[in-house]
């Protein structure tokens, strides 16, 4: 898709009778709403008070107010310093990475990675992912629906809004018992065939422990379910700003289809 601009966006034209310049085309446009989280981080750097502490962005700092960076990422830097393999990676990604991440994720010894029935791809970390997660759902499957659970991550529904899914929202949690029905609901999204999408962006973080925390997502592996997940490493490893995450859909029974899922 292209739009002849030549001569135009130089000199002054006329067009079915109206007279524009470049500037014409962009006047139209409303500034977005600031976002509520980096909102708070930008009135944070400019309060001049020395006590003050940013709650906005989910960032693990130390008591100085800088951003932690790991030993083991460290420890990468300092293996790839000087690497010379500027190639562009395969359309899905590096390769490693996804391969790496799936284990971590599903287990070393997880049958799904051993029968190759899930089809994984890197991504632009959290936000990323579960941007392709709407884009595919949207193209395949156009008559579908997003159920989002309140609470949320505000952002869920600018990604899938944006993707143009019909969204709705269901309440899971109960303030006052602080607890759940869980049995209930995955009896219900199994009655009801309902793909569960999961956004796994602390894993490690919750309690400490990467395999624990991997636990929700194989519960529902465990008792029949095909998932899909996003998986970042912004907030568990720290890398913030260099994006790193990946997209993977657990329904694929054949080769075949896992083949046209990662080639879509």
């Amino acid at each position: 898709m292209a739009v002849s601009l030549k001569g135009e966006l130089l000199r002054r034209s006329s067009v079915a009778g109206t007279r524009f310049t470049s500037s014409s085309w962009f006047r139209s446009i409303e500034p977005a709403p600031k976002d509520p989280i980096l909102g708070v981080t930008e009135a944070f750097l400019a309060d001049q008070s020395p006590n003050k502490v940013n709650v906005g962005v989910g960032a693990y700092r130390d008591d100085n107010g800088k951003a932690v960076v790991l030993e083991c990422v460290r420890e990468a830097e300092r293996r790839i310093a000087g690497n010379q393999f500027m190639e562009y990676l395969p359309i899905g990604g590096s390769i490693k990475m996804v391969e790496e991440s799936l284990k971590l994720a599903y287990g070393d010894n997880s049958e799904f990675i051993k029968d190759k029935r899930i089809a994984a791809v890197q991504a632009l970390s959290g936000t990323g992912a579960c941007r392709l997660f709407a884009a595919f759902q949207q193209r395949f499957h156009p008559n579908s629906q997003i159920y989002i659970p309140v609470p949320t991550w505000a952002n869920h529904h600018n990604i899938w809004r944006d993707a143009g899914v019909s969204m709705k929202t269901f309440r899971y949690y109960h303030p006052e018992s602080k607890g759940l029905d869980f049995e209930g609901l995955m009896n219900d999204m199994k009655a009801k065939g309902h793909f569960p999408f999961f956004d796994m962006a602390y894993q490690g973080f919750a309690s400490g422990d990467p395999e624990r925390d991997a636990k929700a997502i194989r519960i529902f592996l465990e008792d029949g379910h095909l998932i899909g997940l996003a998986q970042s490493y912004a907030k568990n490893m720290g890398l913030y700003g260099q994006r790193v995450g990946c997209l993977r859909l657990v329904d694929c029974f054949k080769l075949q289809l896992r083949c046209r899922m990662l080639h879509e």
